[in-house]
Parts: structure tokens; sequence; C-alpha cells
């Protein structure tokens, strides 16, 4: 019969069918919309301000709102920040009631409104109503401009839902349709270059002379990119040339972005980086493959010949030169991606770990 190892480089697995190897939330909503804390004795309301934000520093989605906040000069009367630290954390039973994903920012209305809602959550939904609720005052952020709604959109959509490949621990992956963290950091730079396209060519702002929603959604997350991707490779700029001068510009000259940029640097370099040393570990920034080639590198690369059995984008397999059976075929993955030994598989393996089994399957069934 066939004899179908999974190599994963210098590792020989024989058997693919046996496959083995050695305080409680301290904030209830009232019926009266207020968030309260509770005490043995008394309750005493969390704020009296029309809206609470819960938001921390860090958070580059809250930025967007927080950047509304500072550009139109409200008042804590107004919209009160606070930790959703308060409320017992992200994943407290009180914070889930206001944002079910567990995630920041989220806002609570305090005061009657007409919609009936008592809470937000998404960046987008909560800046869009801060536009609305404060229209008067400071300026518009242009919420009905198709090029910051675009920009705006693919954001949200193709930036914010894979951001987390680039502090994420490998326990956290697949990350969006991301199977491994360098095919999702590749995709965040790819979208990147997508967004610099949507840029207006005329101005200091994404949409020309004037601040705009996207300028808000997309220059926090720039942080985290700028910071971060240097991490993973340093050989490269780690914003595209376009949308890095119109970053650096509102640093440097726009009063409320340098605020932005502050408080998000603030945590990550003294509380993720000094404290927590967050990248140590993490697989391309800490942690790297620096284990030498083989053979199978070697036959991947095609320096050296093999007879082909299977072969896609993700897996290699061919016959081995010295069968162990009569038919005897060897599976590779095509891109080591560090797994150079069963020991070094992690969740970002998953995915190739997977597609190696299934490859030895086919080929079973095929024989």
């Amino acid at each position: 019969g066939l004899f179908t190892t999974l190599l994963l480089s210098a590792i020989d697995i024989p058997n693919v069918s046996g496959f083995s190897t050695s305080r409680r939330g301290i904030a209830t909503v009232t019926t009266t919309s207020k968030l309260t804390m509770s005490s043995s004795e008394a309750e005493a309301p969390l704020s009296n301000s029309d809206h609470i934000l819960f938001d921390m520093p860090v958070s580059n989605n809250g930025a967007r709102v927080r950047a509304i906040l500072y550009y139109k000069q409200l008042s804590q009367q107004q919209v009160e920040i606070i930790s959703p630290m308060k409320l017992g954390g992200l994943k407290s039973d009180d914070f889930l009631a206001l944002s079910p994903q567990g995630l920041m920012p989220a806002l609570t209305i305090q005061k009657e409104h007409d919609s009936g809602m008592t809470h937000l959550s998404e960046s987008d939904t909560i800046a869009r109503y801060l536009l609305a609720e404060y229209a008067a005052v400071g300026p518009s952020f242009q919420p009905d401009n198709p090029r910051s709604n675009q920009i705006c959109r693919w954001h949200d959509v193709y930036l914010t839902t894979i951001q987390g490949c680039l502090y994420k621990p490998a326990s956290r992956f697949p990350i969006g349709d991301y199977a491994d963290r360098k095919s999702a950091i590749s995709a965040f730079q790819k979208q990147l270059k997508t967004i610099e396209g949507f840029m207006s060519d005329d101005g200091m702002y994404l949409c020309g002379d004037e601040v705009s929603l996207a300028d808000a959604a997309l220059f926090p997350t720039c942080i985290f990119a700028n910071y971060m991707l240097p991490k993973f490779d340093d050989s490269q700029p780690p914003l595209p040339p376009k949308l890095n001068t119109w970053f650096d510009n509102l640093r440097t000259n726009d009063s409320v972005f340098s605020k932005i940029y502050k408080e998000i640097m603030d945590t990550l370099v003294t509380s993720w980086e000094e404290k927590n040393h967050r990248w140590d570990s993490i697989w391309l920034a800490g942690q790297r493959d620096e284990a030498p080639g083989t053979i199978f590198d070697k036959i991947v690369a095609k320096e050296i010949p093999a007879t082909i059995v299977k072969e896609d984008e993700h897996i290699l397999a061919f016959k081995d030169i010295s069968p162990q059976a009569p038919a005897h075929v060897l599976v590779i993955p095509k891109d080591r991606n560090g797994l150079t030994n069963l020991r070094k598989a992690s969740a970002e393996h998953t995915d190739i770990l997977g597609r190696l089994l299934v490859a030895g399957a086919e080929i079973a069934n095929d024989t």
C-alpha cells in the first residue's frame, strides 16, 4: 500500500491515520438609562453626563470618536470618557450589555433620545451619532462625502478586522480570513496601499483641505502600522509614500491628531512594549525562523530534482528516494514558516497542518 509521510522539514510523521505527538461588575443599567455604581449601602451614578464613552487611550477605534470630541471641544457634561474597567473590563457582563462583542468603544446615551436608544457600539456608529447630535459646533467631518465614506468603509472591513496580526499572540489565530500571521500582515499592507489610492491629491487631509471621518478613522490605525510593522520587517517603510506624507503632516501640524498620537503611543511604548514585552514572544517579531536550510527547502526551490506527485501553493508532495514501502510519498509545506520541527507548531500552523493531512489522504485515495 501507500506509505505517506508528512514532513515538517526534517520531521517524519510516518502514520497519517494515527497522527500523534509525544469584584463582580460594578455597574448596572437602571430604568432611567443612567449607569450606576453598586454598593452594599446605596447606588451612586457612574456619571451624570449626557453620554459616557467607554474607551481607553490605546484604542485606535476609540480614537476615531475621541478626535471628534477634541475637535468639537465637547465638555465632560456632554460626553465623559470612562475606562471599561469601571464596569469590570471588556468581558464583564455589564460591558457586554453595551458592546456585545466586548470591543471598545461603547457609548451610553444617558438622556432621553428620540430614537429610544440607550447605548451604541462600533466606532463608526458612535461617531456618526455624535456628529448628528453636535452638528452645530466644530467641523462637520463631512459625513456625506463619498471619498471619506469609501475610506472609512475600506478601513473598517479590510484593516481593523485583521489588525490583530500586528500584536495578538498565536493563540488568537486565525485572524479574519487569514490562518497565519505572515499572510495576514501581507494583506494588511496591501489594504494600506489600496486606501492610499482613494486619497485626494490636494490638501492636508485625506479628502482635501477639510478634516473628515476618514482622517479620524485611519490616522489611529496608521499609528499602529507605523509602530508595529517594522517589528516584523524593517526593510521597507511601514506606510506607502503618499499615506506616510499625510500621516507625518497630521501628527506634526494638527493639534488634535498630535494629541491622539501621544495618547496611543504612550500606552504602546510604556505598557505594551517596556512593561509587558508584548512582541518578545510573537512570531516574526520577537521570534523568527533562524534554523538552517534543509534538503527539503532546496526541493521546494527546485534546486534539487524530485518526482512530484502533488503540488499547490501550500504543499509539495514527492516520492521518497529511499522508500520504506512500495509507494512512499513525502508531503511538505512549501513555506515552512518556522515549522522546522513539530515542537514548533502553534495555532498559526493549524491551516498548513490540516492541508498536509488532507493532501496525504487525497494521495492515498488516488494510489
